[in-house]
């Protein structure tokens, strides 16, 4: 499988991302295309640039950006322990707009009061907005945290219609 690399400018920040004509194995937020690049070189090793390749995501990213109500509905690959991916496909339920507590998401995968772990794996979430764990708060309400800062997390939020 041939990976490549992309990248929108989104209002905050870099969101770049690598995959294949197959799906996403990455999304994350940048503070610049050359923080984006450098990591993606540590991780991944050299990877070209294919724009291309992902029109139809930067289409959906362009509307979501632009406020407009939008799925990120996208193929992506997964690779995690079983928990994470439980995880992850259930947080990827979470519609838009709503969110839902670290509680809610390990009580709705059957591990009552591994709200903690819950965190843990979204914190690993290869595939950020696309499994939207900006979505997930804590259960009285308050923003928890974000692998990406919790300032672009608000942001995220924002665009959907929901302030903390």
């Amino acid at each position: 499988m041939k990976i490549y690399c992309g990248y929108y400018a989104a209002p905050f920040a870099v969101v770049g991302f690598v995959g294949s004509s197959e799906g996403l194995i990455h999304l994350g937020f940048y503070r610049s295309l050359e923080d984006f690049v450098e990591r993606v070189r540590k991780r991944f090793g050299e990877i070209h640039q294919n724009i291309e390749e992902f029109k139809d995501l930067i289409e959906l990213l362009e509307r979501y950006f632009s406020g407009q109500r939008t799925e990120l509905d996208y193929p992506i690959i997964l690779n995690g322990t079983e928990f994470q991916l439980r995880v992850w496909i259930k947080v990827r339920e979470i519609p838009y707009g709503e969110v839902r507590s670290y509680e809610w998401v390990a009580r709705n995968i059957g591990r009552k009061g591994a709200a903690r772990a819950v965190g843990n794996a979204l914190r690993r979430n290869p595939i950020a907005l696309i499994i939207p764990c900006h979505r997930v708060v804590r259960k009285d309400g308050s923003i928890g945290g974000f692998g990406y800062g919790v300032e672009v997390k608000r942001k995220l939020l924002r665009i959907e219609g929901i302030e903390l």
